[in-house]
């Protein structure tokens, strides 16, 4: 019976919402989960019979089995986005997820670099090689832009405004946006064009893309991990460090620099500003931090 009901949904997500094929997927792996415990728990039903409290058991089946608060939400999530499907479609008249009541989740706060210490990384790279040449470029333009490690990797030669100061970025859901990038990741991508890949051996299919292995091929997200997991090492930086930190320091650091929340939401192509608020959090340890190192009535405390 739920067949239909599903493969309507994917073409849902697919057409209407733009998301990911790996979003689109795990959506649909989320109603097959619900549709499994309505068969175990012999209460098979069509959408527009299911109540709240079929929900309520279905998260307490999988609580029981072990599943994280943060997977719970994603079900939710899922579920909620099944409905607003059902109601479009007129397959069901009423919504019963809007009451389902998400597991609170601890907002944990990412790992930042100093701009010291990205200083640091950027200056420990031997730009004797020309992997170092591309590396420097590659870590400028993760901190200059806020890219996440998708967006790099697939970054366009067609998509340099370097005239006009600005790259074009393909996000979540093939949402593209345009994002500022500053003097020093320019010069260092032009360097990188001009005098290292420009006398590369280019494998079909990879003519367009900015950064390329010694093979010709754009780089993978794993290389990336590699590359700046040794640049932080040469540099003598102990924390944690990912590709995802230069983005969470370039947000932080616009927000201790009072830039409007809006616009680091554009930038970072965030849908949601709440997912952007994680980063007024950071700021206010910071404002805290600041005052009790400079304020009178603070010191010693």
């Amino acid at each position: 019976m739920w067949e239909a009901y599903k493969k309507g949904f994917k073409a849902y997500l697919q057409l209407e919402k733009s998301l990911s094929e790996n979003s689109v997927e795990a959506y649909v792996h989320d109603i097959e989960k619900f549709t499994q415990f309505l068969v175990i728990s012999k209460g098979e039903k069509s959408p527009k019979e299911i109540e709240l409290i079929d929900f309520e058991s279905f998260l307490k089946w999988i609580n029981e089995l072990g599943m994280t608060p943060a997977s719970q939400a994603r079900i939710i999530s899922g579920l909620r986005s099944f409905y607003k499907f059902c109601i479009q479609e007129q397959i069901s008249q009423t919504d019963p997820t809007a009451l389902l009541e998400a597991p609170k989740l601890a907002r944990h706060l990412p790992d930042t670099l100093s701009y010291n210490e990205i200083e640091k990384i950027i200056s420990a790279i031997d730009l004797s090689t020309q992997e170092g040449m591309r590396n420097k470029a590659i870590i400028e333009t993760l901190y200059s832009c806020g890219l996440r490690v998708s967006e790099l990797v697939n970054l366009k030669l067609s998509c340099l405004y370097f005239d006009v100061g600005y790259v074009r970025i393909t996000g979540k859901g093939d949402k593209e946006r345009l994002v500022p990038i500053g003097s020093s990741a320019i010069k260092y991508i032009m360097i990188y064009l001009e005098n290292i890949r420009v006398h590369m051996e280019v494998i079909p299919g990879n003519e367009d893309a900015v950064f390329l292995n010694r093979r010709g091929r754009k780089l993978s997200r794993v290389m990336i991990f590699m590359i700046i997991k040794e640049a932080a090492k040469k540099a003598g930086i102990s924390k944690s460090i990912s590709p995802h930190t230069f983005r969470h320091s370039f947000a932080t650091h616009l927000v201790e620099g009072g830039a409007d929340l809006r616009a680091v939401q554009e930038m970072l192509g965030h849908e949601s500003i709440t997912t952007t608020e994680i980063y007024t959090h950071l700021d206010r340890e910071y404002l805290r931090d600041t005052l009790q190192q400079y304020h009178p009535a603070f010191k010693g405390k």
